[in-house]
C-alpha cells in the first residue's frame, strides 16, 4: 500500500512525522482490547510493502509484515485493555481510550494521528478520523497489523492457560464453537461479562 493522498497532503503541509491508530477484539467476547500505534519511516530502505487491511491478510502474511513492522518503522506502541476494563468502560470508550493511550506512547510523538473510524478526544496533536482507514492509509494498516498480531498470539498463550474454550482458534469471538464450550464450561476471568452471551452462560452454569 503506497502513502495515501491523506497522508501525501499532511506531509505537504508540514505535518511530519504522522500516526496511524487501530484496535483488534471489539467485537470479542473474550479477551483484550488492543490498539496499537505506528509511524512509518520516510527512508526508502525501510518501506515496507504489502500493507493492507489485516482481516485482508492471511495469518502468514500478517505475522511476517509484523515483523518487518517493528523492524522497520520509526516507532510503535501496542496497549492492552483488559476484559475487566471493558467492561467497566463500555467497549466505546475502551476503544478510545486504547488508541488514545497507543498514540500518546509514541516516541517520537507524531505532529498529526490518523485514526481508523472514530475521532479520538483529549489528543496532544490534530487528528483525523478516517472510516476504512486500514485499507487506505499505509500507517494505519501497519496499526492494524501490529494490533491483529498482538492480539492473536496473546489469545493463543490464554488458550493454553485456560484450556477448553478454544481461544487459540476463535480468538475469543462469539463463533458457534466458543459459544457451546462456554455454556459448557462457564465463563473464565477472562470473558467479558458486560456481553449477553457471557451472561446467559454464567446464568445456565449458575442454575445446573
Amino acid at each position: 500500500m503506497p502513502l495515501s493522498q491523506y497522508e501525501l497532503e499532511l506531509k505537504r503541509a508540514g505535518f511530519s512525522p504522522i500516526a496511524g491508530a487501530d484496535e483488534a477484539g471489539r467485537g470479542a467476547c473474550a479477551g483484550p482490547l488492543v490498539a496499537a500505534a505506528v509511524i512509518l519511516s520516510d527512508e526508502p530502505a525501510r518501506k515496507i510493502e504489502g500493507l493492507n487491511d489485516s482481516k485482508k491478510l492471511t495469518a502468514r502474511k500478517r505475522d511476517q509484515l509484523y515483523d518487518e513492522i517493528l523492524a522497520k518503522a520509526l516507532a510503535v506502541s501496542c496497549v492492552e485493555v483488559g476484559p475487566q476494563e471493558c467492561d467497566k468502560l463500555g467497549m466505546q470508550e475502551a476503544d478510545l481510550q486504547g488508541l488514545r493511550r497507543a498514540i500518546l506512547r509514541l516516541d517520537p510523538q507524531p505532529a498529526y494521528a490518523l485514526t481508523d473510524g472514530f475521532f479520538v478526544p483529549g489528543l496532544s496533536m490534530p487528528s483525523l478520523a478516517v472510516w476504512k482507514g486500514d485499507a487506505i492509509l499505509a500507517c494505519v494498516s501497519a496499526a492494524s497489523i501490529v494490533a491483529k498480531v498482538h492480539r492473536d498470539r496473546l489469545m493463543i498463550k490464554m488458550d493454553e492457560k485456560y484450556p477448553g474454550y478454544g481461544f487459540a482458534k476463535h480468538k475469543g469471538y462469539d463463533t458457534k464453537a466458543h459459544q457451546e464450550n462456554l455454556m459448557e464450561l462457564g465463563p473464565c476471568e477472562i470473558h467479558r461479562f458486560s456481553y449477553r452471551n457471557v451472561q446467559q452462560a454464567m446464568e445456565t452454569k449458575r442454575v445446573g
